[in-house]
Parts: C-alpha cells; sequence; structure tokens
C-alpha cells in the first residue's frame, strides 16, 4: 500500500464509502494487514463488534460470529472428522473476529473479518453442496445480507 493509495482509501471511507475486508488468517496476516490499516488510518483504531451488535441482527438474527472456512479447509476437516475449521497451519486463527472502524458520523465505514472466509461462501456455492448447506446458507448469505443492509440504512 502506497501513502496516496492510503489517503485515497481514507477519503473514500471518509465520504460515505464502506470497506469489507476479509478472508485472512492468523496473526502473521494479521499483522500485515494492520500495517496497512495503520497507513490508512493512524488517528483511529478499530472497535470489536459483539454479538450485540445490530450488525448481526438487523435482517437475520445470528445466534454466533460466523467463522466460514474456505472450501478445501472446510472439505478436509469434514473428511477427517473434525469440526475446527479454522486455518490449523495459521496460528491465531482459531478465534473469528469482526471490527469495525467508525468515520466522523459514528457510521461504520469499514468492517474487518478476521479468521473467516465469507467471500468462499459466497463464491464456493455451487461446488459442494454439502459446503453450501453448511456454510453458505447458515452463515456467508445471512451474514452478506446483514452487512449490506446495515450498510445503506445507517
Amino acid at each position: 500500500l502506497t501513502e496516496p493509495q492510503a489517503q485515497a482509501l481514507r477519503d473514500y471511507m471518509l465520504n460515505g464509502g464502506f470497506v469489507m475486508v476479509d478472508d485472512f488468517w492468523g496473526t502473521d496476516e494479521w499483522d500485515g494487514f494492520y500495517r496497512a490499516f495503520k497507513m490508512i488510518w493512524p488517528d483511529r483504531d478499530f472497535v470489536e463488534l459483539e454479538m450485540d451488535h445490530d450488525i448481526f441482527h438487523s435482517v437475520f438474527d445470528l445466534k454466533e460470529k460466523p467463522m466460514v472456512p474456505g472450501k478445501g479447509v472446510a472439505v478436509r476437516a469434514y473428511h477427517m472428522g473434525d469440526t475446527r475449521y479454522h486455518e490449523w497451519f495459521k496460528p491465531g486463527s482459531e478465534t473469528v473476529h469482526y471490527r469495525a472502524v467508525y468515520d466522523d458520523q459514528k457510521r461504520i465505514c469499514m468492517i474487518i473479518c478476521w479468521n473467516t472466509d465469507n467471500g468462499d461462501g459466497w463464491e464456493e456455492e455451487a461446488a459442494d453442496p454439502w459446503y453450501f448447506r453448511e456454510f453458505s446458507e447458515k452463515y456467508a448469505y445471512p451474514l452478506a445480507i446483514n452487512i449490506i443492509y446495515y450498510a445503506m440504512t445507517h
């Protein structure tokens, strides 16, 4: 990320834009993201979104923060009889986090989905019926609808 790119992203978000960051796992990838994050937001930090936040309940009432594994990780774990869907080869990937940055009007302008791959839930639905039932239908689609609805109405 260059300084002009960081400034352009910051200006975009402070002028009403919305950015969603998704599909990065573990502390090494977090550290890389956070360096770029601080270039964009040198004077701000994120807040952890807890389960009582409206983003988890605006259209669909989610009971937990979704951890959507990549399709390959999910299928491999399923065939091994493992229900831990984090990327076990990436230390620090065991717990899902949803974090947000607010603009000057107290609207979320950036949502950070760490240790989850919601995008795979949207793009891999045709690849495996089991994955679609377990992750796309139950978690990735409802969360996407909630995020879009929340971003458009707040």
